[in-house]
């Protein structure tokens, strides 16, 4: 089968966003409304507060944004909910009034292709919300609503808020606030498939789907695909599965997937014994036991060949998100982890995500902590900024990182080598975990068209024997290095 994905994705550098905590206007703007119970920015977030982060305010950043490289912008939910994550939708077709409404996203669709970036929104179709007005209309009719059917309703009375009685209808995990859709009614499967649509014809560039496989009707992500499809053959669909996504990669379904299976090896390899076991214990990814640099070469393999190669390049790339502890928090804010884990992410084949703050070093522990306000500028790590501008912008303008072949080229039991390759271009990326400097020989054989030329990125000293394709590198302590 020939599988096309969007070219786009392939030099993407992706941002993810939760529009809560990312920026707040201080303008009044069209659309907006700010309440004035609000938590402080600067203050920890809580489950149900607001803090009051808009879509205006996102408009305004997109200058930083810009100058950091980003050319795509991923965002949680925006749409009417009843919640600061916005996860419990009540109207798919509009933007929360606190986000600056369908006036702020309007704006913000046309501000961001104007400086050529990208927008992916958060599609939640596995389930909705006690206030949807299906659902609603339900509570309020009971068996008697038109809409019963839409949901998957177990007997009578519902219960949608007092524990002590059976919800008697499915929902989320068994969260009454998040009852599930009846995905088998046809109507159901048309209403989720026109929201689909009515977005990329606003001029939307993909979705993320939230838990996609908890969807079960068959054909139901097939259809998607093709009507998503029909209308911008290079929108990106990206489902959030964080274990073996085979089944949806097979080029019907979805151009990639969040790569948590990539996250929890390099955390693994370059975190080692630093991660600390309460931020990752209870995660649905399981970055240990710490893997040399042997083992982490083996878990790589299998993965670049888990999925066919255009769907590898589209892979969206993370080392965190708003579902887990900030990495930085799980390495116990160890630099040369986070220098290291950063470098492998945007050296990997797939698009690398980075989760609002990462980039100036902001930490967080488990949900609700890894959802912080995105902090005054004082308060940046500026080593951490100034590697992320040189990463992304070698990741944007490399060929080879973009869409080179991934080759393993050496490792041993703390240094592990490996190369991305196009016709144009050829570079070799290193990484040392040891405590100490460490010297290793490579041998590079003709398949690997290496000249020796620069240094990308990295402190080493480096010699290379063009007669006998050998390459010398003397890579100092816990250190990553790109040379071409």
């Amino acid at each position: 089968m020939d599988i096309k994905t969007p070219d786009w994705v392939k030099s993407a550098v992706f941002y993810q966003i939760f529009p809560d905590r990312f920026a707040k206007t201080q303008h009044p703007k069209p659309g907006l409304w700010q309440p004035q119970k609000i938590e402080p920015w600067d203050t920890l977030p809580s489950s149900q507060g607001y803090k009051g982060g808009d879509l205006w305010g996102v408009i305004e950043k997109l200058d930083y944004l810009q100058e950091l490289g980003v050319n795509a912008i991923y965002f949680t939910p925006i749409f009417q909910s009843a919640c600061n994550h916005r996860y419990h939708t009540h109207d798919y077709y509009q933007v929360d009034p606190m986000l600056g409404g369908n006036i702020a996203f309007d704006a913000l669709l046309d501000a961001a292709h104007q400086r050529d970036m990208k927008v992916v929104l958060d599609g939640v179709f596995n389930h909705a919300s006690r206030g949807f007005f299906f659902f609603n209309d339900i509570l309020e009719n009971g068996s008697n609503s038109p809409w019963v059917d839409w949901f998957r309703i177990l007997d009578w009375p519902l219960s949608p808020y007092d524990g002590s009685k059976p919800a008697n209808y499915m929902s989320w995990w068994d969260i009454r606030a998040l009852p599930q859709f009846n995905h088998d009614h046809p109507q159901v499967k048309e209403y989720l498939m026109q929201i689909g649509e009515y977005w990329v014809k606003k001029g939307i560039d993909g979705w993320r789907l939230d838990v996609p496989n908890e969807i079960h009707t068959p054909g139901f992500w097939q259809e998607f695909r093709t009507r998503i499809k029909a209308i911008n053959p290079e929108a990106y669909i990206v489902g959030e599965i964080w274990t073996d996504a085979r089944q949806w990669l097979d080029g019907t379904q979805f151009d990639g997937v969040m790569n948590y299976l990539l996250t929890e090896k390099i955390l693994a390899f370059v975190g080692g014994d630093r991660l600390l076991d309460i931020y990752v214990e209870s995660a649905p990814y399981n970055p240990y036991p710490p893997l040399s640099a042997k083992e982490y070469a083996k878990k790589i393999d299998r993965l670049v060949t888990l999925y066919p190669w255009q769907i590898q390049l589209t892979q969206m790339n993370l080392l965190d998100s708003h579902d887990t502890a900030r990495y930085r928090t799980v390495v116990g804010e160890d630099s040369k982890s986070i220098e290291l884990a950063t470098l492998l992410l945007f050296t990997f084949p797939g698009a690398p995500s980075i989760y609002y703050g990462d980039e100036i070093g902001l930490v967080g522990g488990l949900d609700p902590d890894c959802r912080r306000s995105f902090p005054v500028e004082n308060q940046w790590d500026l080593d951490v900024l100034n590697y992320h501008k040189k990463l992304i912008n070698l990741r944007r303008y490399c060929p080879a990182f973009c869409t080179g072949k991934y080759k393993f080229v050496f490792a041993n039991q703390s240094v592990y080598v490996f190369a991305r390759i196009v016709a144009e271009q050829t570079l070799i990326i290193a990484i040392n975990i040891s405590e100490q400097s460490e010297t290793v020989v490579i041998d590079l054989n003709q398949n690997i068209n290496f000249k020796g030329e620069q240094i990308l990125y990295g402190d080493l000293e480096y010699e290379w024997i063009d007669a006998k394709k050998q390459l010398k590198l003397m890579l100092p302590a816990r250190s990553g290095c790109i040379l071409e």
